[in-house]
């Protein structure tokens, strides 16, 4: 992932925190802070399919995260301090958790929305649509996946021996 020709020329960049069952993600966000390139993160709204990217000032700003009844950690509700990514300056690059994808770029996700959603508000930011990488499994890859329109399609999946 970190010589990755993307990722090099990234400066603002979101990624997930993982999930047990996804891949681990702690060493790339390290690795951001130590590059000098700005991490966002989710914040995801329940009873919703909103969902906000925030910037974290450091990959120990992690520990100071309060954890969601998904056993998610993210930045609370009344966390107003945190720059939002499509605030300012965009997103050059979105590392994208799923449970499943196709090599056709399409995603299974976790059913609600959230990143389709984004990315839909990332089109409208005047700078663009941000390059999506998803980060998987091999076992991960499928066939196929169900899609619908509202499905945005992912630009490139890393999985091991891809």
């Amino acid at each position: 992932v970190i010589g990755h020709p993307k990722y090099q020329e990234s400066k603002r960049i979101a990624i997930f925190l993982s999930m047990p069952d996804e891949v681990q993600t702690e060493e790339i966000i390290k690795d951001i802070f130590k590059q000098g390139k700005e991490c966002f993160i989710p914040r995801y709204k329940p009873q919703s399919n909103h969902m906000d990217m925030l910037k974290l000032s450091s990959a120990e700003d992690i520990s100071s995260l309060a954890l969601t009844s998904w056993n998610i950690l993210q930045p609370s509700d009344d966390d107003s301090t945190r720059e939002e990514a499509l605030a300012g300056g965009g997103l050059d690059l979105i590392f994208m958790p799923g449970l499943g994808f196709d090599k056709k770029g399409n995603r299974l996700g976790r059913g609600k929305g959230y990143y389709d959603t984004y990315l839909e508000r990332c089109m409208k930011h005047p700078s663009g649509k941000p390059y999506t990488i998803a980060l998987a499994f091999r076992e991960q890859i499928c066939e196929s996946v169900p899609v619908t329109e509202n499905d945005v399609p992912i630009d490139e999946i890393l999985y091991e021996d891809c």
